[in-house]
Formats: C-alpha cells, structure tokens, sequence
C-alpha cells in the first residue's frame, strides 16, 4: 500500500472516533439518566428528585456514569451495588438498582437499548431491613396520648397540629405543608392537590367537626394575609421563624419527646397506623380505609382513578372516628 495510503486510511479513523465520541456522549448512561431525570422530576414530590439524583450522582455515576447504557451488563450493575451494600447501606443498594431500573427503561423507550439488565439482578441482594414506623394502638394508651397532647405546653401551632393529626391520619409532609385555601368549611373538607401527595393524585380529607374546631382556633393566628407578599402561602403550620415556610419536619416528632414518647414508641406517621388498625378492626370498609390512608392501592383494569370513591362512606367514618377518639380521652365507654 502506497505511503499516502495508509496516512489517508489513518486519517478516516480518526473523523470516525471523533465523529462517534458525541453520540458515545449522548448515550451514556450519565447523559441518558440526567435527560430522564429532568424530564419527569417536574411531576415528582419536592425534594424527591433531588434525592434521586444525588443517589445517582454518589452511587451511580462514578462507576458506571461514561459507560454506553447499551452496553452495561448484569455483573457490572451488581458490582456497584454491593459497593452500596459494603458500606451498610442495604436499603440504598435497593433504591439505587430501582432508579437505574428507571432509566434502562426509559432508554429502551427512546431506542437506545434493547433491554433493562436490573431485571436480571433480582434476588442478587438481601432483602432490605423492613422499617414499621412506631404507632400506639391499645385504646388505653391511645387516650393517655389524647390527654398528653391537650396538656402539651409548647407551641401553640404545633399543638394543633398534633390534635389534628389523629383527626385527619395524613402523611406528616401533607399535614404540615398545608395551606389555607386548600380548605372548605360549607363541604367541611381538605383538598389536597395532587402535586403533594405521593402518588401525585389529588386527596379529599372529610373534615369532623372536632378538626374543623381546631382549625378555627387556629385561623386567626395563621391565615392572614401579607401587604407585602400577597401571593406568599398561607400555611395552616407555618414555620416559628415566618410564616413564609410550613412548620419544621421535627416539630411533631421534638413535641412527642418532650412528652416523653420515644422513637420506638410513636412518630408523627404512627397516627396513620393507629387509624388503619383501629379502623379495621371496628369492621369499616378495608377499600374506604386505604383510599382515605391514600395508599397506592388502585384498579388496575380501570385507566381512570376517582379521589372521590367511597366519599359518603368515608364521611361517616372520619365523623365517628373523631367521636371515638373524644370518647376514649374523656374516659367514655
């Protein structure tokens, strides 16, 4: 072959790796889970997203990050795993094979690999530790709790917010996160639009007349409105230091300490599994229960998913749970 032959050949394979180093670029998993990510984490719960991403950016990325997803294998994906899980961090091993789940997934979608490799890896880790968050169940002792929050000596807004949560079972975020205009006093309910919920559906709360009482006792001191900022939320829990921003998310848990309840035994989510159980037990519809409870228990032949059902029927639930609460704390049989 003739000496400028094979300069010519030399240089063709040049402006081929250069030309495909840009499109390497595009398809690496990095580039492919940041457009994923930033594609559907405008629909995600606040601060949701930014967990993901930092997983990814800490876990993921370093190994894996300028590797072309179509060309990740199993071993390598579990590789990084157990990098996790040698760390103690069993439950972020998990997490961290869900998100790339996510994202093999959405570049299969978008023709850049053929298949989700994660699928291949299950039973490769153990099981993670299942975590039950600390609730009171026994009636006697749920009236001795009853008693303690009416004799709290804090905050008077986080008071409130420790009354209504029996009264309502929310998720503590929903519950201190919301705001004034969210609710109805003439349909005596909460709406709770979708963007805050878990499962981004919007949640009707009935509202019992003993949680409409609070939330008048509360009104004056937290739902005014601001010259200055007029379109600021109105949060029903706003924050000691300014009601520009909802109360912390250790008010409810710093409050049950101080009335000397340990982590083992009550956190601010044990309100909803003291309802669930109680509320089962008392023979009230399992579906009714879990669509209050806002549990991710859907149809799965229906597209469409009501926020409304078993309305009348969860009315008269939260009425007579409200009652059933003033009983027990009053010493009612």
């Amino acid at each position: 072959m003739p000496a400028n032959s094979s300069v010519q050949v030399s240089i063709q394979e040049k402006l081929g790796r250069q030309q495909r180093l840009p499109r390497l670029a595009l398809e690496s998993f990095e580039a492919i889970a940041r457009e994923w990510h930033a594609k559907f984490s405008p629909g995600w719960v606040p601060n949701h997203g930014d967990r993901i991403l930092l997983r990814l950016e800490n876990d993921v990325f370093p190994w894996l990050g300028r590797r072309p997803i179509a060309e990740i294998k199993p071993p390598e994906l579990l590789s990084m795993l157990r990098r996790i899980e040698s760390r103690g961090a069993l439950e972020t091993a998990h997490r961290a094979r869900q998100n790339c789940g996510q994202v093999f997934r959405y570049a299969v979608a978008t023709g850049r690999a053929e298949r989700d490799p994660t699928g291949d890896l299950k039973g490769a880790l153990p099981p993670p530790n299942e975590k039950h968050h600390a609730s009171i169940i026994e009636p006697k002792r749920i009236a001795e709790l009853l008693r303690a929050i009416d004799s709290y000596r804090g905050y008077f807004i986080t008071k409130c917010a420790l009354r209504l949560a029996p009264l309502v079972f929310l998720r503590p975020g929903e519950l201190r996160q919301g705001q004034w205009p969210e609710i109805d006093r003439e349909k005596a309910e909460w709406r709770i639009p979708g963007k805050r919920m878990k499962m981004r559906e919007q949640h009707i709360v009935p509202l019992s007349r003993q949680a409409l009482e609070i939330l008048s006792e509360l009104e004056p001191l937290t739902n005014r409105e601001y010259v200055a900022r007029p379109n600021a939320p109105r949060y029903i829990f706003p924050s000691a230091r300014t009601h520009e921003r909802p109360m912390s998310e250790n008010a409810v848990l710093a409050a049950l300490r101080r009335m000397g309840y340990t982590k083992e035994e009550m956190t601010g989510h044990g309100f909803r599994s003291m309802a669930s159980t109680l509320l089962h037990e008392q023979g009230w519809n399992h579906q009714a229960i879990e669509r209050q409870l806002a549990h991710a228990e859907r149809n799965s032949v229906s597209a469409a998913y009501n926020f409304a059902e078993h309305l009348p029927e969860r009315r008269r639930m939260m009425q007579a749970w409200a009652y059933y609460l003033d009983a027990l704390k009053n010493g009612t049989k």
